[in-house]
């Protein structure tokens, strides 16, 4: 299993793109900006879109996809997501006047598109890679997700500041590779990233103090011209740590 990230910044601009992960060629891990990066048989391809929530940054070319390539598929995509984060996109993404509902077209019976509500802790594999939402603490309805096969798995963290209980599912993956965690502001604009519950250097060093457990770290989220110092600032609050910034590109196998 491999994953390659199309797109990992709190932002656009400059070549930047936000968030979506395509493990292997098949399924999304959210669905930002960072889709517009494939070709259309790259995006014909994807079967499956497992959505943290349903911010647009993380969602926006969703609707997109669909109307360029679902006429050419043989069976609907299917979009698994909290039951909380899928009623969104129903009354406010694909409910005819912001985009088509392409889970009737073009019929009930064929649609394009497909709804799979997936529960915190569930476990949802596809084709013998698992995918299991975990808790996460945001201002919408959110969860981080634990990607693993026979090799071992990764977590995303999807958006979100602190949570004991996101920490305490880290802490029971003992098999754990890798974690690609959030943080969206430096330590100067910590009152907005406490209001948008995010993570800044110094919250989420102290997550990382709380963990029994040693993944590589990887940061997505970063808002634009902002990278380098909220990365230095990473570096001096959780010096014991291999911290690296995610980037666009990039290729993690498991």
């Amino acid at each position: 299993m491999k994953l390659t990230v199309l797109g990992c910044s709190g932002g656009i601009g400059s070549g930047r793109h936000t968030t979506s992960l395509l493990v292997d060629d098949d399924v999304l891990i959210d669905a930002g900006t960072g889709i517009t990066t494939l070709d259309f048989e790259q995006l014909r391809a994807i079967d499956h879109v497992f959505l943290t929530h349903a911010h647009l940054d993380h969602v926006l070319g969703l609707p997109l996809l669909l109307d360029s390539v679902g006429d050419l598929r043989d069976a609907p995509l299917i979009v698994h997501a909290l039951p909380e984060v899928l009623q969104v996109l129903s009354d406010h993404l694909f409910n005819w006047q912001l985009w088509p509902d392409f889970r009737k077209i073009p019929s009930d019976d064929a649609p394009w598109l497909r709804f799979e509500p997936l529960g915190l802790g569930e476990v949802c594999t596809v084709d013998g890679r698992s995918f299991r939402p975990l808790p996460a603490n945001h201002v919408v309805p959110a969860c981080g997700l634990h990607v693993f096969a026979h090799a071992g798995g990764l977590v995303f963290s999807g958006d979100t500041t602190h949570s004991e209980e996101f920490v305490a599912a880290l802490n029971a993956t003992p098999d754990l590779r890798h974690l690609i965690i959030e943080t969206s502001f430096e330590n100067g604009l910590a009152d907005i990233a406490r209001l948008s519950k995010h993570h800044w250097p110094d919250s989420l060093a102290a997550e990382l103090k709380r963990l029994d457990i040693a993944p590589a770290v990887w940061i997505t989220h970063l808002k634009p011209g902002n990278e380098s110092a909220i990365m230095n600032e990473l570096r001096a609050a959780a010096p014991a740590w291999r911290i690296e910034a995610l980037m666009q590109g990039q290729v993690i196998e498991i």
